[in-house]
């Protein structure tokens, strides 16, 4: 069990602040006394104390369920990150908060494809290197690298390792997207006429990361031309 600050109201206050008191006929105890009324009020302030102080210890000192300090923790890191135009609710901007606290960086390609995947993306990436002799092979080099690197998608499918073009291209990565995010008509802000039924949209978050992110010598391609579509009301409140 997680340690806890123990918590104390305002009437553990008052009865420790009346066994402080002396003894006697001018120090009477009844409840309903003025003396007694007086320490009750003095103590109800210190139970209020006593439990914000509970508050910070147990909720507000935890990334992870900060509340009123979670615009000093996102602050301290970076947050609001600029690549997120949207208003973000609570439990998202817990979520971006332990992302950036966490994150240790990477340059691979697993590394990008995972926090995609963090996003809500399914991503593969195609990284290119040009033909060279002694190294590299001719025939099928789909099974190199590749989309049938991951589960659900087929060799039949994937990019050939190898392609002609001018020496450049190493330092291309082709982002395949294969899910985007989809924003429905809403009677409540949607106008008819106006709005369609069903936008589209980028991966606009994920591609400011990406090139936030990527490694200095590379550059980005995003192709949008394999979208899963899943399931047809994906995106529906």
């Amino acid at each position: 069990m997680a340690d806890q600050h123990v918590r104390r109201s305002g009437a553990d206050y008052a009865v420790a602040l009346a066994n402080l008191l002396p003894y006697g006929p001018a120090w009477p105890r009844h409840p309903f006394g003025v003396m007694m009324q007086v320490i009750e009020g003095l103590a109800g302030y210190w139970g209020f104390v006593d439990a914000r102080a509970a508050d910070l210890l147990e909720q507000e000192s935890d990334p992870r369920y900060t509340i009123e300090l979670l615009p000093d923790w996102e602050r301290n890191f970076g947050l609001p990150d600029p690549c997120f135009k949207s208003a973000l609710t609570i439990d998202q901007r817990h979520q971006m908060l332990l992302f950036k606290m966490t994150l240790l960086g990477g340059q691979s390609r697993q590394f990008f494809i995972d926090m995609a995947a963090w996003l809500g993306y399914t991503i593969t990436i195609t990284e290119f290197a040009p033909f060279m002799a002694g190294i590299s092979q001719v025939g099928d080099t789909r099974g190199e690298i590749g989309w049938n690197d991951y589960p659900g998608h087929h060799p039949e499918v994937t990019d050939f390792r190898w392609r002609i073009g001018g020496p450049e291209q190493r330092f291309y990565w082709q982002v395949h997207v294969h899910n985007a995010p989809l924003t429905w008509f809403r009677v409540s802000s949607g106008q008819s006429g106006v709005d369609p039924h069903l936008r589209i949209g980028y991966a606009q978050d994920l591609e400011c990361l990406l090139r936030r992110w990527k490694p200095a010598h590379t550059d980005i391609v995003f192709d949008y031309s394999n979208l899963d579509t899943g399931d047809p009301m994906a995106g529906t409140p």
